[in-house]
């Protein structure tokens, strides 16, 4: 009896530091979303209600946005007065001081829960006979394999269909809504364990988790650079402290993780050609624009460790090392592969076109295949940050100069 109070102490100072968290990303989104609107000429297609990805770059001292580099009619940069740049750092380290106290409070809150002796969680899911749908059957209606098979789909499907409403709201400009359905979707994830007592639920639930953490944390950036390349690491830091403590809490080993440097010389070289195919594909889907001013070798060092150590190595953590590995052991393969690579390409739903979520999500199965046959996370990582880098900055500066482009 002992054990299970201190548990379910445990268990209310864990639910009571995630509330918190989420509520302060949702402060942080909300906050920015209204710094950024008042600072900001929103183009006529924000107004249609259509999300863009606003990319700003600096060339030969003015700004111009992502759709300016892809060829739009260029729009008049005016230089902020020292109010308003006073304002931007005041929002700077507003957003910085909230994320590192959601992240801490994160960090602490599992550290706390793993502490203790977890086998008061590893009770059987007759404990939930209230719910007809989880009563296990007896033998002889049907095989209990069979059940827990179709009990975990069913699960599993709670977090995907529910994120995907989010995304699809964000594609057709509902911001609003898809921010509380995030919120709520994190909070619910989070309670789960006080009904489900099925350790490998939780870990599916914490995986998923990630998901509307990033896309919350992606809102809360507010415009406040002259080039967008930085708030790739505003975003990206903060995410990587509760995808480190996942991974701490699952307890994984080397190999799962992926953290090997078998092959790793000819993965490098491999990762540079089909970097360039899998980004000249997406550059053709979206016409993206640059986010380094020239193709210096300063610039485009920048660019690739940016994209190779922040955004490649987090999203591949998130997507392969923990979401698709822990699918592939509670359902199969190809189930955890197909359902990785769905919300891999909707949680690009931001760039407001289908061919990019499409595109992205069959990307998302080029990685996942190769994650799968390699276990290499270096391999993943520094091809999903080759993609980037020839999306973001070579192929914008090169096709430019040539018809059509």
């Amino acid at each position: 009896m002992k054990k299970t109070v201190n548990y379910h102490k445990r268990q209310k100072g864990l639910n009571f530091r995630i509330i918190v968290s989420v509520l302060i990303l949702a402060l942080m989104a909300i906050t920015s979303e209204a710094v950024s609107t008042s600072n900001l000429e929103l183009s006529s297609s924000r107004e249609d209600g259509h999300l863009l990805e606003w990319t700003h770059v600096e060339v030969s001292g003015e700004e111009v946005s992502g759709e300016e580099a892809s060829g739009a009619a260029p729009v008049p940069y005016k230089e902020p007065d020292s109010p308003q740049k006073t304002e931007r750092y005041v929002v700077i380290i507003y957003s910085v001081l909230l994320g590192m106290v959601a992240g801490i409070l994160i960090f602490f809150g599992y550290s706390h829960i793993t502490s203790g002796d977890l086998a008061f969680a590893k009770k059987s899911v007759k404990d939930l006979r209230w719910l007809k749908v989880w009563e296990p059957p007896g033998p002889e209606e049907v095989d209990l394999e069979k059940f827990e098979a179709r009990r975990i789909r069913l699960l599993t499907a709670i977090p995907i269909l529910s994120i995907t409403a989010a995304e699809l709201l964000i594609f057709s400009g509902r911001m609003g809504t898809a921010v509380w359905i995030h919120i709520g979707v994190i909070i619910a994830l989070s309670l789960s364990d006080i009904f489900l007592k099925d350790p490998e639920i939780h870990r599916i639930y914490q995986a998923f988790m990630l998901l509307p953490v990033l896309r919350l944390i992606n809102l809360s950036m507010p415009i406040f650079f002259d080039t967008t390349l930085y708030t790739f690491i505003f975003v990206y830091g903060p995410l990587a402290i509760p995808v480190a403590v996942i991974i701490f809490h699952q307890r994984d080993s080397l190999e799962e993780i992926g953290i090997t440097m078998e092959n790793i010389v000819p993965y490098m070289i491999i990762s540079v050609p089909l970097g360039f195919l899998l980004g000249l594909g997406e550059y053709l889907t979206i016409q993206a624009g640059y986010l380094i001013p020239d193709l210096t070798f300063v610039n485009l060092l920048k660019l690739t460790i940016v994209m190779v150590f922040f955004v490649g190595l987090v999203e591949e953590l998130i997507f392969r090392t923990i979401l698709q590995t822990r699918l592939e052991k509670a359902l199969s393969v190809w189930e955890a592969l197909l359902i990785t690579s769905l919300m891999f390409g909707f949680m690009h739903s931001g760039y407001g076109t289908l061919q990019e979520i499409l595109y992205t999500g069959f990307v998302g199965l080029i990685m996942g295949l190769a994650f799968y046959k390699t276990r290499s996370l270096p391999f993943v990582a520094v091809l999903h940050g080759f993609v980037n880098v020839f999306l973001f900055g070579i192929l914008p500066h090169q096709l430019n100069m040539w018809p059509g482009f």
